[in-house]
Order: C-alpha cells, then sequence, then structure tokens
C-alpha cells in the first residue's frame, strides 16, 4: 500500500456554518459551538478511515466563504468588529484561508456578492491545481452539485457534510433544516453530521464527536436544552382546523413590515408590534448573527404564523441608512 498521504480540501459556506453552530448553542441539547480544530479532527479521521488509509489523511487546503456587514457598518455596531476579528483568529489559527464580501444592497435586499461562486471557483480550482485527492464541502444548497461533478469528474472524491434538524421553540415555531437531497446525491461520500453526532458508532468516534464542540462541559453536569434535538411526536401534533390563528392587527399575513428590535435573548427576540409584541428566532435572521443584533434596531420581517397560530417574525434583516451614503 503506498504510503503517501491522502491530500484533503475544506471549503465552508460561512453561513450555513454559523447557522449550524448557532443550532447546536441555543437549541441542541449540547448547548455549544462547533470547534474548527475539533472538526478538522474528525475530517481527517473519517476521510482516512473512509479510504481505509487509518492516519493517512491530512487537510492540506481550507477556505471559509461568508457575507459580511462592511467595516463601516460594523464599526457602528458596538462589539462586532471584535467577534469578528476573533473568529478571524479562530479562522486563521487553524489554517484556513478566509473569503469575504460586504454585504450590500442589490434590489432591494441585502447580498453577500455571489460567495457561492467564489466558493465554487476556489474548490475547482484547488483540486486542479494543487492535487487535492479529496474535496469536503460544508454546504447544504443544491447549488453546489454542478461543482461537486466537475470535481469527481476530475477523479477527486468529494465529501459533503451536512445536517437535517428540526426542533420546535418554546413560541410554538417549527424549525426545520434539511441538506439538499441532490447535493447528497452526487456527492461520492455524503454524511450527515446530525446523526453522527447524536449516534455515534463507538466510543473511539464518541470522542472524536466530543472533541467537535468547544465546551461539552454541561453533558457532566446533565443540563439539557428544552428544545434541543426534540423530535416532534405525534401527540404533540394539533390539528388545524383546531389552532386559533392570532389576527394581525398591522398588516396580512406574509407581508413585508418594517419595526423595531424590542428585546434580545439567548437566541432569540421581540420585535415591536401591538398589541404582543412579535418574536423572532435567530435561525430566520438574514446575513447576520444574533449577537449583530441590538436593542432598538430598525429590522425589515415577514409576518408569519408558528405552529400554534401565534403572530410571528420571519426573515429579519436589518435596516441601514443607505440614503445617507449616497449624497
Amino acid at each position: 500500500m503506498s504510503d503517501r498521504l491522502t491530500r484533503v480540501g475544506v471549503f465552508y459556506d460561512g453561513n450555513y456554518f454559523l447557522h449550524v453552530s448557532n443550532y447546536y448553542n441555543y437549541d441542541h441539547a449540547r448547548r455549544a459551538r462547533l470547534s474548527i480544530v475539533g472538526l478538522h479532527r474528525f475530517i481527517e479521521a473519517r476521510v482516512a478511515a473512509d479510504e481505509g488509509r487509518p492516519g493517512m489523511a491530512k487537510i492540506v487546503d481550507a477556505h471559509y466563504f461568508r457575507g459580511r456587514l462592511s467595516a463601516q457598518e460594523a464599526q457602528q455596531r458596538g462589539s462586532v468588529l471584535y467577534f469578528d476579528r476573533v473568529f478571524d483568529d479562530i479562522l486563521t489559527g487553524s489554517g484556513i484561508t478566509t473569503h469575504y464580501q460586504p454585504i450590500r444592497m442589490s434590489h432591494g435586499r441585502k447580498s453577500d456578492g455571489g460567495m457561492d461562486v467564489a466558493l465554487a471557483l476556489e474548490a475547482y480550482e484547488a483540486a486542479a491545481v494543487k492535487d487535492l485527492d479529496v474535496v469536503v464541502l460544508i454546504a447544504s444548497d443544491s447549488n453546489y452539485v454542478h461543482l461537486v461533478r466537475k470535481i469527481q469528474a476530475r477523479g477527486c472524491r468529494v465529501f459533503v457534510l451536512g445536517w437535517d434538524f428540526e426542533f420546535t421553540t418554546d413560541n410554538g415555531s417549527q424549525m426545520v433544516t434539511r441538506t439538499s437531497q441532490d447535493l447528497l446525491d452526487e456527492a461520492s461520500h455524503p454524511l450527515m453530521m446530525n446523526l453522527v453526532i447524536d449516534e455515534p458508532e463507538d466510543d473511539r468516534e464518541a470522542t472524536l464527536i466530543d472533541d467537535i464542540f468547544v465546551n461539552n462541559s454541561h453533558q457532566q453536569n446533565g443540563k439539557k436544552a428544552k428544545n434541543g434535538n426534540k423530535p416532534k411526536q405525534d401527540d404533540d401534533e394539533t390539528d388545524a382546523a383546531d389552532i386559533d390563528y392570532e389576527e394581525p392587527e398591522e398588516g396580512e399575513i406574509g407581508d413585508r413590515l418594517d419595526g423595531e428590535i424590542l428585546s434580545l435573548k439567548n437566541g432569540y427576540g421581540f420585535i415591536k408590534y401591538p398589541p404582543n409584541n412579535l418574536f423572532f428566532h435567530h435561525s430566520t435572521i438574514v446575513d447576520l448573527d444574533i449577537k449583530e443584533l441590538y436593542v432598538g434596531d430598525p429590522v425589515a420581517f415577514t409576518l408569519a404564523h408558528s405552529e400554534k397560530g401565534k403572530l410571528i417574525a420571519t426573515d429579519v434583516e436589518l435596516l441601514e441608512d443607505y440614503g445617507s451614503e449616497q449624497e
């Protein structure tokens, strides 16, 4: 057997990685964020095992892609620049090359400047030029299907690390995340991480999984999240005909409205809206982490109903005064 290392490249869709990390931090029983260093150790061990060459896989190239606030906007948002720098230190300390585009307004919506295209180009170039044996995509979008086909046509295997999960918030809203089945079907090695994390095959894998999380001390003292990793049971389901849907006093369901952040909690918040204000979950915030929002921020949102018929806000976007920049 050849003693040549299996050369691995890892490519992060940053918004997706943040979404998954927030889920484990706020909504899963672990109550901990994902660790870049621990995840890389897991990837190397898993690739080596799947290739039948234990200990012979090494990450030699890694890239992280995400849109984020411009420096001027971040400076106006308190500690956002600090937290960006902290995470940058983590990424660069792990040997990851970062790729950022300022989030800008495009056709009335915020845009990250096509970071999925940038990821695809970088991943294909790395597979072609750097002679990678395996490309690992941490992504969920079907837009990457063509990338996977092109990379595998060169004889490079593709691992897709995806997560499927759903849970019900205390407000009664059903939150669902799914990885594109087309993307999983195209990959030579699809890996559903939610199953691996919740059901490790043996003690060795369980140790690697524990290492994926920044801090798992809560598991030792028995703390559990209220909603984390809790499947929806049949006896919890309510017949739609029995739901008493709350009627909006302003706008209609599906309308896009403007409002102001009233309060922020651990993974969720409320927007001012008569008479009872509107709950929103961190996973419905567009192109921002919840820590980048502050009480009093102007936001746009879509008026919706929760699973229990309560009024809630979804697709929450921070509003900025772009007019002053154009004067």
